[in-house]
């Protein structure tokens, strides 16, 4: 581990992505009085827009990355498939609190797999497959339905194909063929999809969110709910996977895992190193956010403890919604709308998120259900 270096405002913080949750780090981290400097290809990216500087650049380009280290007093990122090299270069500066690690396993699902079996918790059974052969035997020994993903890469529904009938197994050779270096694995039926929403921090101390149950509409996560429909047995499970995973991949941050609940097993599924899009509720849903919990983690500073408010829920904006989502906000009294700055709303593209708060959840389902009649029209 790296020594724990304290960082205070004004002092500048680093951030590698331009993206919608690099954005809502860097409102977090102004608020709290810190300079931002973003490393992004795309000029004026989310980011940018409400950061002090941008260094223009791909991701992969170590003489930005070395300007970015010169620049700034600590580093982090706002996506998983950051250059390693890049991450550690920055590492070796002191710069990188987070360090590469949990990178180097979340970038790669068969290291993710390997490593929750490893530690004996629970995961759907799965190959690897490198090759046409390791391929068909995989097809054979998984029963369906099943799913084959890349091993690198992928998000929304990207870079995976479900396996249902025995005619879908000639889909998933060519699929292979076209992405070779996958990974097969059973297709566990489940009542619903969590996330377990954490940050932990450079001397190893865990702060928890509530857990937030999630509903996914075309492969896409469409609402984030909390309370999540769990018993507090559950729960504590949830929570105890979670400690050993972070306790192993000695995660500094906010860290998301997401989980599937079927009767009383929970199987893991995936994970994010970096706060997540099933997190955002935190945002009014929480006397601290996971974003600001997260600069807190990076900049060596202590915890607020978590608290939920009252019943919240997330809902997507997605391109094909966005002006009606706004025009949503002209007519009602309810609803916390957030747009990230993005240039052209495209179909299936997160352009924003709108959150709801109740007192109980009831109420909170009457404004969700107000909601999306008025998208629906």
């Amino acid at each position: 581990m790296q020594p724990i270096k304290i960082i205070l405002p004004p002092q500048t913080i680093g951030i590698i992505g331009g993206g919608q949750l690099g954005r809502m780090m860097a409102i977090a981290a102004r608020y709290m009085g810190y300079r931002i400097v973003v490393l992004d290809p795309a000029p004026n990216c989310p980011t940018a827009q409400v950061a002090d500087e941008q260094i223009t650049a791909d991701y992969t380009d170590l003489t930005a990355v070395k300007e970015l280290i010169e620049k700034a007093d600590v580093i982090t990122y706002e996506f998983e498939n950051v250059d390693l090299k890049a991450a550690e270069l920055i590492q070796n500066a002191g710069k990188l609190p987070q360090g590469a690690l949990a990178l180097e396993v979340t970038q790669n699902r068969e290291k993710e797999k390997q490593l929750v079996d490893d530690l004996e918790l629970p995961v759907p059974a799965f190959r690897i497959v490198k090759t046409e052969e390791d391929c068909r035997e995989a097809l054979s020994i998984i029963p369906l339905p099943a799913v084959i993903k890349t091993c690198r890469g992928g998000y929304d529904g990207k870079g995976q194909l479900k396996l249902v009938t025995e005619e879908d197994k000639n889909e998933a050779l060519a699929f292979f063929e076209e992405h070779g270096y996958c990974i097969i694995e059973r297709w566990i039926p489940f009542d619903k999809e969590i996330s377990v929403v954490f940050t932990r921090s450079q001397q190893g101390d865990i702060s928890f969110f509530p857990i937030a149950e999630n509903e996914h509409r075309k492969h896409i996560l469409y609402k984030t709910t909390v309370p999540a429909d769990i018993d507090a047995a559950l729960e504590e499970k949830a929570y105890a996977m979670t400690a050993k995973i972070a306790e192993r991949m000695e995660i500094v941050g906010t860290f998301a895992i997401e989980m599937f609940v079927g009767e009383d097993t929970i199987y893991i599924n995936e994970m994010a190193p970096r706060p997540h899009n099933s997190g955002h509720y935190t945002i009014e849903g929480c006397n601290v956010s996971q974003f600001a919990q997260h600069i807190r983690a990076i900049c060596g500073l202590p915890f607020v403890p978590v608290n939920l408010y009252e019943p919240t829920a997330m809902v997507n904006i997605l391109g094909e919604s966005l002006s009606k989502s706004i025009q949503f906000t002209t007519a009602h009294n309810f609803g916390f709308l957030h747009l990230y700055g993005k240039e052209e709303p495209k179909e299936k593209r997160k352009m924003g998120h709108i959150t709801f708060t109740a007192e109980t959840p009831e109420a909170l389902q009457k404004q969700l259900d107000i909601f999306e009649e008025a998208i629906q029209q």
